[in-house]
Order: C-alpha cells, then sequence, then structure tokens
C-alpha cells in the first residue's frame, strides 16, 4: 500500500502507467473485450469495475493536451451518439479528472485499431457492454507538482 495512491492500482499497472511516456495510449475495457487477442501488453485487474479503475488510473496519469482528442470511448454498435449508462459514468469521471478534455465516440473498427496499438490494454471485470476507453498520456510540465 503507498499514501495517496488508490490500492486498485496494482504493481503491474504502475510499472506500466510509469513507463509509458508522452503520446503513448492504455486502454481500459470491460470483461468481454477480447484483451488477450487485441493487447501488445495485457493487465488483469479482476474483480474491478471499469470506472473505479478509470477514476484511480486518471488520479495519477496526465492527458494529452497538445493534441485536441486524447480520451476515446466505446460506441453502442454503429450508433456514435448513443450513450449507455456506462458512456455517462465514463464522460462523468473524465470530467472530474479532465474537464476541458472531450470524450471522442470511436466506432467499432476504429477503436478497435486503436486499441490494438496501444501500449497496454487493462482488462477489467466491468460487466456492461462497450464499456470501453482509451487515455493518451500527457506529460508533466516543469514545476509542476507530481507527488
Amino acid at each position: 500500500m503507498l499514501k495517496g495512491i488508490s490500492p486498485i492500482l496494482s504493481p503491474e499497472l504502475l510499472s506500466t502507467l510509469r513507463a509509458m511516456g508522452h503520446g503513448d495510449e492504455i486502454a481500459l475495457v470491460d470483461g468481454n473485450y477480447p484483451g488477450l487477442e487485441h493487447a501488445r501488453r495485457l493487465i488483469r485487474l479482476d474483480g474491478h469495475p471499469l470506472v473505479p479503475v478509470l477514476d484511480a488510473v486518471l488520479s495519477i496519469l496526465p492527458i494529452d493536451d497538445f493534441v485536441p482528442e486524447a480520451i476515446f470511448r466505446a460506441t453502442v454498435k454503429q450508433d456514435r451518439d448513443a450513450l449507455d449508462p456506462v458512456h455517462r459514468d465514463i464522460i462523468a469521471c473524465c470530467r472530474k479528472h479532465e474537464p476541458t478534455q472531450p470524450v471522442v465516440p470511436l466506432l467499432g473498427a476504429d477503436f478497435y485499431q486503436r486499441v490494438k496499438a496501444a501500449h497496454a490494454v487493462v482488462q477489467t471485470s466491468e460487466p456492461r457492454l462497450f464499456g470501453n476507453v482509451i487515455l493518451r498520456k500527457g506529460v508533466i510540465y516543469p514545476g509542476e507538482r507530481d507527488a
């Protein structure tokens, strides 16, 4: 256990987040996602739903502000605008940590390709379908407190 660090963040996940560089992406996916098939590096967080994992990751991961879009979510089939309850929860969590960053919907094929290119995939036990999000790592600016 560490002070100020959520216990949801396993040693493997903490190491991965620290090893990622600016512009690298990490996907947090639901329990039905084909994580083993799509991941370059797979981190399992069995027993944890998506939103608490997302909240813990966003508590320590800077999001890229060099690009206009750095947070992406899955869509309900081919409907970009449909918002299932899990998407509303994802958006609310992201706004809590990154109020100016949009959460951009990506259609299935585009989302899958981005996950396959991601630095890592974190497989949660989220039971809700389409409960998937991708985060693009930003930077810690000189003088920012990163403790």
